[in-house]
Formats: structure tokens, sequence, C-alpha cells
């Protein structure tokens, strides 16, 4: 006989806590009678419970970003810090959360622990939010009796790597933005200015030049098979992104393009070292052995060269081999990052060193994007320059031309 697993929804309640005092809330549960059992675990006689309605268009609140789960986490080991209870902690954090859609989570995750489950167990409820590393530190922290140092080490590692993916969003977001707006600024003079001059230019009963010749081919070409062209590009990016993600051999080929390209791959490279040591430096500190944490850091890679290379590096490990030796066996990193990690293992400080080496390489990081940004302004305005100036010269040539006749 089948089962069917009951939804968990959103609640709303009204009560009379243990003071007497009127209070309310939201929870999540599967049932009004499992809402009711639940407030009574916590003292409060439940007068009304009800299903939170659903928004007539959409959700309500804004989607929940890595960002988000990066601030919640720094708040709340904030608060342990000081010497609020786990739970009071929760309630502190969700009143000062901006995003409603973030607040709902935590006070799931706040019902949850009241309600007698361990932090650990709350959260891996949300894989979406809280990956296997994630929960894996929580739960390290919780049986070693150590979740204060554990959440603000947790914090400290979202904070690190979110600050780094944002320097590699810098680096890419502000090319890709121009080339965009050039694209589109070609496709209006194309498809509106060009075909004015056209008009003109069938006027003059002379040979046009082949430059502005060509230009107009074009401008035919785009009027007539403009969204055609649109969707078509529009199909290559997702082609090629299910591609990559479906693929291995693709995925492999792509990632071993983006790291031999000229500075966006040195930054990719860098951005690779720094998570690499900042994951391994994290989960050896909270006590994860070292095969367990090498898993998790190739979890983080984020790309298919390195993944592979970690595994490498974990299969090697589990057979005996030192950490050092399994690195260097994979010929992928650099011998500044060898040394540092011997000299960690021989100290019995790899944490230490490989926090160092983390620290070095989001500088590095941010100073290969800071020197991108400054080459790329003026090489993206000189593109921007030939687009609609040789657009404007073709225009203009025939006219040139016909005022020397004359």
């Amino acid at each position: 006989m089948a089962t069917t697993t009951a939804k968990t929804a959103i609640y709303t309640w009204k009560g009379i806590d243990k003071q007497g005092r009127t209070t309310s809330g939201e929870i999540a549960g599967t049932s009004q009678m499992m809402i009711k059992a639940q407030l009574r675990k916590q003292g409060i006689t439940a007068k009304t419970v009800r299903k939170k309605p659903k928004p007539l268009f959409g959700s309500s609140g804004k989607k929940i970003t890595p960002a988000d789960v990066a601030i919640f986490t720094r708040q709340l080991a904030t608060m342990m810090k000081a010497g609020v209870p786990l739970v009071q902690g929760f309630d502190i954090v969700a009143e000062g959360l901006e995003n409603p859609s973030m607040r709902d989570l935590v006070m799931q995750i706040k019902n949850d622990v009241a309600s007698g489950s361990g932090f650990a167990a709350a959260i891996s409820k949300h894989p979406k939010y809280f990956d296997d590393l994630f929960c894996s530190l929580i739960n390290s922290g919780e049986q070693s009796g150590t979740l204060e140092t554990m959440l603000d080490r947790v914090a400290t590692y979202k904070e690190k790597t979110e600050a780094l993916k944002a320097k590699i969003k810098k680096a890419l977001t502000y090319p890709i933005a121009v080339v965009v707006v050039a694209v589109i600024v070609t496709g209006i003079l194309l498809v509106k200015v060009v075909p004015q001059f056209a008009e003109t230019f069938s006027s003059f009963g002379a040979d046009l030049p082949a430059f502005t010749l060509l230009v107009l081919h074009i401008s035919e070409i785009v009027q007539e098979w403009w969204l055609i062209i649109l969707i078509g590009m529009i199909a290559i990016v997702f082609v090629m992104k299910e591609a990559k993600q479906r693929s291995p051999k693709i995925s492999y080929a792509f990632d071993q393009f983006i790291l031999r390209a000229p500075v966006v791959g040195e930054i990719v490279y860098h951005s690779i070292m720094a998570r690499f040591a900042r994951t391994l430096s994290t989960t050896f500190a909270a006590g994860v052995p070292l095969v367990d944490a090498l898993e998790a850091v190739a979890g983080t890679a984020g790309n298919q060269i390195y993944i592979d290379g970690i595994n490498r590096i974990r299969d090697d490990v589990v057979s005996g081999t030192q950490l050092t030796s399994a690195i260097r066996a994979t010929n992928l990193f650099p011998t500044m990052l060898l040394q540092m990690v011997s000299i960690g293992e021989e100290s019995g400080a790899l944490d230490d060193m490989l926090e160092k080496v983390a620290t070095h390489y989001e500088d590095l990081v941010d100073n290969l994007v800071d020197s991108l940004t400054a080459l790329l302004e003026p090489m993206i305005m000189s593109v921007l320059g030939v687009l609609v100036g040789g657009l404007m010269i073709a225009m203009y040539l025939p006219i040139f031309m016909l005022g020397s006749v004359v």
C-alpha cells in the first residue's frame, strides 16, 4: 500500500503564552494538529491556526541569495557570541532581515529548533540554501559543543566566498554589459538609421563605395531576419549552457578554455586556488576528516579540471599518500601553495597555513580585477567607437564623395 508524504506549509497562529499574554506568529508544519502540538511544547495555547494564504500574483518575497545566507550566519554568530540563546537569536536576526523570504526561512528553522530538532537537522531540510558543507560544519559544532565558534568560522567562510564571487562578477559583468549595449546600438542603427540613408542613396544615380554597399547589405539582412537572429543568439547561449551541464567532455573543454583565456583565465585560476585553500582550511579547522574535507573542497572548485584533480588528491590520501605529495602529483597547483601545505603538515598548523594562502590569492584576484577593469575601459571604448563610427562613416562616405565631385 503506497503512503503519501504530507507537504509542509506555513501557518499563522494566535494564542496565549505562559504569562497569559496574547501572542502570534508563523510556523511551518504539515497540519493544524501538528502546529498546535508544536506550540504546546513551547508553552503556548493556540486559539487560532490557519494556513497562510498564497499571494495572488507570484511569490511574496525576493529570491534568497547566498549573500542572504552569509548575512544570516554572521548575525546569528554575533548573537551567540553576545550570550543570546539560539532560539531567541533566530527571532532577533529575523526581525533585522530585509528579505521577507529569508525571514520566513529563518522562522521555519527557528520553529524546528524550538520543537526539539537540532540546528544542523533543521537547516538540512533546506538543501537549496544550506549545502552539505554548511550542514556538516554546523553539525560538527553541535557535536563538539563549540557551535558559537563554528558559526563564526562558517560566517567568515561564507563572507570570504561571497566576496570572491563578487570580484569575479565584477570582472565579467562590465565587459559583457558593454558588449550587449554595443550589439543593441548597432542593431538599432542597422534597422532604423541605415534604411533612411539607403532611400537617400537610391536617388544619387551613382555607384556607391564598397564599404557603404557592405553595410547596406548587412542592414537588409538584419531587417529581414532580425527575429531569427535574436532567437538564434539566445538558443546558442541556452544550448551551450545545457551542453556544459550535461556533457562532462564539453564542460572539461570549456573550463580548460576559460583557464587559458588571457587575463580572465588568470583571475579564474587564482580564485580556484583561493577557494581551495579557504574551504580546506575551514573544514580542517572544524575537525572534519581530511578525506571528507577534500570531498567538500571538490564541490566548491567550480571548474571540472580542478574537480577531477581534487578527487585524485582525495584518492591518493585514502591510499596513504601525504597531502603535499598528492597535491604535487596533479601538476595543477602552484609552488607557493605546495610549500605552505608542506610547512603546515610538518608544523601541525595546516589550517593556519591554508588561511594565509587563501588570503594571498584573494588579494591577487582583487588586484587583477582592478587591473582588468582599467585595461578594458579604453579597449571597450575603442570597440564602440569602431562599430558606431564605422557605420556613420559608411553612411556619410557617399555624401563626401559626391561633394568632392561637385
